[in-house]
């Protein structure tokens, strides 16, 4: 929502003249709703790469997101909205490619690495458990391939940007799998930036060959 400006005229009063002209960013109150809708959404997230679509209900996604169910229903209106925003990567993936290719390889592994241990949610897991979700499944494979792949492949030079833009992502998912699902204790003793240096060139490697 934009904010409202305020200009002072020859007919306003002191006290209008007084009001702020610019007020800095949205009220107290939208910038609350706003997190918890956030918060909720990565609950969400979070359940959706570990369950199956139908065994999901609101009441586990407000307990793990510190809510009420009415809450939830308030901001999304039902379950199904809910997860028709879940079920899409256009966020994610604005953040997980949001480098320059050259250095794209590196950025995307430290992104999932730190979406885990900062946020507890990966980026893109969610589409390792597509077979759990039935019809939804399918939607879950096709905003995959229109909003992460097909964005990736379309960003790469040279032949075969379609495979290598998949096996680049392959790369992702099986770290993501490895320190998130199996939860590889030697994998998650290291230091991140160990991880970015060991991981980034095999995915690189499939970038810019």
């Amino acid at each position: 929502m934009s904010a409202v400006r305020t200009t002072p005229s020859d007919s306003a009063t002191p006290s209008d003249a007084a009001l702020p002209s610019d007020p800095a960013g949205p009220a107290p109150g939208r910038r609350d709703a706003e997190a918890t809708k956030a918060v909720i959404l990565r609950a969400a997230r979070y359940l959706l790469a570990r369950h199956a679509h139908a065994d999901i209900t609101l009441k586990a996604v407000a307990e793990r997101a510190g809510v009420s169910p009415p809450l939830i229903l308030k901001y999304f209106g039902n379950k199904d909205t809910l997860f028709a925003r879940v079920m899409s990567f256009e966020t994610d993936a604005g953040g997980l490619l949001d480098a320059p290719v050259r250095e794209l390889g590196r950025h995307m592994v430290r992104y999932v690495l730190e979406s885990q241990v900062e946020r507890g949610a990966d980026p893109v897991l969610r589409i390792v458990f597509a077979p759990l979700h039935g019809e939804h499944g399918e939607v879950l494979r096709a905003n995959f391939r229109s909003q992460v792949t097909a964005r990736l492949a379309a960003r790469l030079d040279g032949p075969d940007a379609g495979l290598r833009a998949e096996l680049a992502l392959a790369a992702l998912l099986g770290l993501g799998v490895m320190f998130g699902i199996a939860r590889g204790a030697e994998l998650r003793a290291a230091a991140l930036d160990e991880l970015v240096d060991r991981y980034a060139p095999a995915v690189q490697a499939q970038l810019t060959p």
